[in-house]
């Protein structure tokens, strides 16, 4: 992509990367053929192409205004343009530096400015957000149909998961708003990774891996929820830890962009890319074969699995926690258009509710056309909003692995 951009931002070290990101891009146009928003909207500013030109006229000196701001909005940052791109460029990168930029220069409401503040202030923070789900849930009956839908079910009754110490030992990125929804699902991690003679280490110093500040365009606060896991961190891997592992596939994305995050703070840039380098999905930890040695499906169970765009775009382990699946028995059903996400994207279905609904319909009725017993998935977020109108029960594949024991 051709270019004129200023000295000034070709000198600053964002703006010499965003160029560089943006020179990679041959114009082609693939990536719309897979962008949800482009394929909802049919506007060229809300699909990849026209937001990296937006994003190029800014770097430029044109003027950025409300609708420059509202076209990078309505990006998911889903990534299935990144895996379409033939060019390679680092679209979700991009758009990342760029928010800040633009919101410098367009500026927010006060209801939106609002909006961002609670959902960072509030979504991070496990004791803030029970509070905040207790007193929705007892307002329940005097809340709008559109906010009583977005209530999470209580959480059931955590498995019992035995702490065994293993020689082999990897630290559990234990979340945020995953421990107050879902506990089960950590609980089901630990009682499968012991199983397989791995110990997950809790750290109760740590706290949210930063996405949601991160995709907010808040990177200093992003920074410091990402410091203060490196700190909490820091002795165990020290000590021979050899992974992280995070069972949301959201939170296991954001783990890899540490590294780009801290890259120029002289005391983290080191033990930031240590950690982006050793992150892993648990679908690349456990071994399947060990995996049919202990558990074992009592029926024929025909799943549908919804695999998250972190998985397919950002982590690229499409397949593997499938395989899981079916080695422990489940048949599994993919639903059509599976690689289009489902809208939930962290907070996207908060601050894009139409797009975001949009979305979700079209997600629901491609799972339930395959007529599963349930429906799997492997990211907080998506199962959360996935639940709020799908007919089948909606869990973690480790879930439904650990409820199939021998």
């Amino acid at each position: 992509m051709r270019a004129k951009f200023s000295q000034g931002v070709l000198a600053s070290p964002d703006g010499a990367e965003m160029t560089s990101i943006m020179r990679a891009c041959v114009h082609c146009g693939f990536c719309n053929a897979t962008c949800p928003t482009y394929q909802i909207k049919g506007d060229e500013l809300d699909g990849p192409r026209g937001r990296i030109y937006l994003i190029k006229a800014m770097l430029e000196g044109e003027f950025v205004g409300k609708a420059t701001q509202t076209h990078i909005d309505r990006c998911l940052t889903c990534r299935a343009c990144e895996t379409t791109c033939p060019s390679g460029v680092r679209y979700s990168r991009l758009l990342d530096l760029a928010r800040p930029l633009i919101d410098a220069k367009a500026g927010r409401g006060l209801w939106e400015k609002t909006k961002r503040w609670l959902i960072r202030s509030v979504v991070p923070y496990p004791r803030r957000f029970n509070a905040l789900m207790t007193l929705a849930r007892a307002c329940g009956p005097l809340l709008p149909p559109t906010l009583r839908e977005l209530l999470p079910s209580l959480a059931a009754a955590p498995i019992e998961s035995s702490v065994q110490t293993q020689s082999r030992k990897m630290i559990i990125l234990d979340g945020c708003v995953q421990q107050s929804v879902a506990p089960n699902i950590n609980a089901a991690a630990r009682k499968i990774f012991n199983q397989q003679r791995i110990q997950l280490l809790s750290f109760s110093k740590s706290g949210c891996c930063g996405a949601v500040s991160y995709h907010l365009g808040e990177l200093a606060e992003a920074q410091v929820h990402a410091k203060r896991n490196i700190e909490a961190w820091t002795a165990a891997l020290e000590a021979g830890a050899e992974a992280i592992v995070a069972m949301s596939t959201g939170c296991a994305v954001m783990l890899k962009e540490y590294s780009s995050l801290l890259r120029r703070d002289p005391e983290y840039a080191e033990r930031a890319c240590r950690i982006s380098e050793i992150v892993r999905d648990p679908s690349e930890v456990l071994d399947p074969g060990a995996l049919r040695e202990a558990y074992q499906v009592r029926s024929d169970l025909r799943i549908a699995f919804h695999a998250p765009c972190t998985m397919q775009h950002g982590l690229a382990v499409a397949g593997k926690a499938e395989a899981c699946l079916r080695a422990v028995g489940f048949k599994i059903e993919y639903p059509p258009d599976s690689h289009v996400c489902c809208g939930s994207a962290g907070s996207y279905s908060l601050l894009q509710p139409e797009l975001a609904n949009r979305l979700l319909d079209q997600k629901v009725t491609a799972l339930e056309s395959v007529q599963p017993d349930k429906i799997a998935t492997a990211n907080i977020g998506c199962l959360m909003h996935v639940q709020r109108r799908a007919t089948p029960q909606v869990l973690h594949w480790l879930e439904l692995i650990s409820q199939a024991a021998k």
